[in-house]
């Protein structure tokens, strides 16, 4: 038991790689579609490069999507919804309207007639009322009764998506269904304006008065409702019996039959039919008993892949490598795009250019660098390109607009830079599926143009990756070109406290700065972190600020009531001291390995070598002079403790020229490399050369060294000869 667990933490890394390795593999191969690929590439307008193909088999020709989609909604001016007639609604209604009617007729009686008149003369005028009410009460239940058998419909989104001119309705009474013209039938809105009209324009044979006296007081609004009811399981069954009335195919080829030859163009027909069989093959292929060996075959292509990626990894980005949750965030990624791409393939609702899967190039240049965004986009669209449609073009248009995509985000933090970018993706997508339809159509009409509308979204959806940036950066500990610049404005809290505190250092670590940015820039990295980190590099002397001489300003030296191994301990102690600093600040760990590598493992000179000079016969401890350490494990820390070393020395020349910054510049360096301080990190020989220059150039500028004239170089020449 014991062996094992020293063997896991011994393979631990190794271990969580391949978990996170086949982990992947199995969910992209899981994603990919259950059938064999074509193994012949084609594209419309372009000589068929292949051998002469001829039919193994027969096959139908498939209509393409458009020539469906023309036909759907060609028959679809045909489809006619049904609605249900209600014949229980004109029972109800009328009823209320009778009730309605003769408690209306009561009060209109006392309003309009003298009923207190002699006997004789009261008998015929309720004679004459009886009359008037039965035909006041017959024309209201008759128009109510018509509006009722035309049909009242109920008025749907249904009637507004039918596309036909000159509408027809199915109206079911029971189980009879007749066509109807939909001008035939009411809404509730006309049904009510066709019986007011009624109302004011019907008169008596003997009486001159309007009906409308008294039918209008009872709101026939209120006795029209629907009868017709939108009988939508009816409506789909007849409309999806017209779609599947639709053909899916136009014509057969036969086996043995020449289907194209070798350099011959693939024109529309031509393309049509190799479309079709290149359906039908996959359609064979998938239902042939071979699905395991396809699963297999996936695996392997797959697994490659992801292989090349780690080896990458390896070969050129170790740091990367060698940080498990950097590896997995980036393998997450690919598998994310993806499931997003397996999601928009099965659903089919949008298109695949709609998916902006140029936005994993930019995270993976924001949080690490071009050549590594530019790789891992490259295996993304290779495993993408088993999934999408018209696989070359897919592929065609997605890495260029990757491309650009990259090479535009230089500075993250810049306002705009994230719209400008969208704005160039959008157009190189459009220019270059403009090229493709002129050489597949050469006809500018069979161009789709909905596919610039979803180049269009796809711009817009990459502005997503200022939120997406923000949240991985705060899951896996990224730091990004935003942050950089938000930590390295010196109105920071802690880069006030050291300005205030520490006036001499902070403006050290100005100029440290300033020198390692020109150099980081010169022979590549990241300017703004190493910058950034340059400021931040001896907070620690917050704490201590006079035992630094920089911060010395009258005389007094701490230093001289200690003793050596005194002093070097309060000197080195700066660098514990400001992690702990910057951490309570929450700084970002990589700015922390700033701090602790930046004077690596190098001793206190001066203090280290006082004591050898004031007690030779001891054995000194070389640890009590000697910072902790690590020694910098990246380029730009390994600049940044140049830097440091470099700009703090020049300060004690005592006379400043060329030759004097040259000679002390290259022997600190030289020092330092002799040490073995660059070892871990991946800076070159040739490199370190080029920074020794930079410095020497930056230093004569910053202390204002007069240019040697040629005249004056040849004097100091003779002069040192005599």
């Amino acid at each position: 038991m014991k062996q094992l667990l020293e063997l896991l933490k011994k393979y631990y890394n190794g271990i969580i790689k391949a978990l996170i390795l086949l982990g992947s593999v199995l969910i992209i191969v899981y994603l990919f579609p259950g059938e064999s690929k074509f193994k012949y590439e084609f594209s419309k307008g372009k000589p068929w490069m292949h051998e002469d193909m001829i039919a193994e088999y027969n096959f139908p020709i498939y209509k393409t999507d458009a020539e469906l989609a023309s036909e759907r909604d060609s028959i679809l001016k045909e489809y006619k919804p049904y609605f249900r007639l209600d014949t229980n609604i004109l029972h109800k209604q009328e009823e209320r309207f009778i009730a309605s009617f003769n408690l209306g007729w009561e009060k209109y009686l006392l309003d309009e007639y003298d009923l207190t008149e002699p006997l004789n003369e009261l008998s015929r005028k309720q004679h004459k009322l009886i009359t008037i009410k039965e035909n006041y009460l017959e024309f209201g239940q008759d128009l109510l009764k018509f509006v009722y058998s035309k049909g009242i419909v109920e008025v749907t989104d249904v009637l507004d998506q039918v596309d036909n001119e000159n509408l027809s309705i199915v109206i079911m009474i029971g189980n009879m269904a007749q066509d109807y013209s939909y001008s035939e039938v009411f809404t509730q809105k006309s049904a009510y304006e066709y019986v007011v009209t009624s109302l004011g324009d019907h008169k008596w044979d003997n009486n001159s008065e309007k009906t409308g006296d008294f039918l209008k007081t009872l709101n026939f609004n209120n006795f029209i409702q629907f009868n017709l009811f939108y009988d939508i399981e009816t409506s789909n069954n007849e409309k999806q019996s017209l779609i599947d009335e639709i053909s899916l195919t136009a014509g057969m080829v036969q086996r043995g039959e020449r289907i194209i030859s070798r350099g011959e163009v693939v024109s529309q027909n031509k393309f049509r039919v190799l479309e079709s069989l290149k359906r039908e093959y996959e359609t064979r292929s998938g239902s042939s008993g071979n699905y395991f060996l396809i699963v297999l075959g996936q695996f392997l292509l797959v697994a490659v892949s992801l292989i090349m990626l780690f080896l990458f990894l390896y070969n050129f980005r170790r740091e990367i490598f060698n940080n498990n949750l950097h590896t997995f965030f980036i393998v997450l990624l690919i598998v994310l795009f993806e499931v997003i791409i397996f999601l928009t393939m099965k659903t089919g609702i949008i298109s695949f250019y709609f998916i902006p899967i140029v936005i994993l190039p930019i995270i993976i240049r924001v949080f690490f660098d071009s050549r590594l965004a530019l790789f891992i986009y490259f295996i993304l669209l290779m495993l993408a390109g088993f999934q999408a449609p018209n696989s070359f073009e897919f592929i065609f248009l997605s890495f260029n607009a990757g491309i650009v995509a990259i090479f535009s985000i230089t500075n993250i933090y810049k306002r705009g830079i994230l719209f400008f970018t969208s704005f160039l993706v959008a157009t190189t997508y459009s220019v270059l599926y403009l090229g493709f339809v002129i050489i597949q159509e050469s006809d500018l009409h069979n161009v789709e143009w909905i596919n610039f509308i979803w180049f269009a979204g796809n711009g817009f959806l990459i502005l997503l990756s200022y939120p997406l940036i923000y949240i991985f950066e705060k899951v896996f500990g990224f730091l990004s070109d935003a942050t950089l610049m938000e930590l390295s404005d010196t109105n920071q809290s802690l880069l006030r406290e050291l300005a205030d505190k520490a006036p001499g250092t902070f403006q050290h670590s100005l100029q440290v700065g300033n020198l390692a940015e020109d150099a980081i820039r010169t022979i590549g990295g990241n300017p703004l972190l190493v910058r950034t980190a340059a400021l931040y590099h001896d907070v620690g002397k917050i704490a201590d600020p006079l035992y630094f001489i920089e911060n010395q300003s009258t005389g007094f030296n701490p230093h001289d009531s200690l003793s050596f191994e005194e002093s070097a301990s309060k000197i080195i102690g700066h660098v514990e001291t400001g992690i702990q600093i910057a951490q309570k600040g929450n700084l970002p760990s990589q700015l922390l390995d700033f701090i602790r590598t930046h004077h690596g493992t190098t001793k206190v000179q001066y203090f280290y070598r006082s004591y050898l000079k004031n007690y030779p016969e001891e054995l000194v401890d070389d640890e009590m002079f000697s910072y902790p350490g690590p020694k910098p494990f990246s380029k730009e820390m390994a600049i940044l403790m140049m830097a440091d070393s470099v700009e703090a020395a020049s300060r004690s020349l005592k006379k400043i020229d060329h030759d004097n910054i040259k000679d002390l510049v290259d022997k600190i360096i030289d020092s330092q490399l002799l040490e073995g301080q660059f070892n871990d990190s991946p800076i070159t020989l040739v490199e370190i050369n080029e920074v020794k220059k930079i410095f020497s150039k930056r230093l004569a500028n910053i202390y204002h060294v007069r240019i040697e004239y040629p005249d004056e170089a040849k004097k100091k020449e003779v002069g040192s000869r005599q």
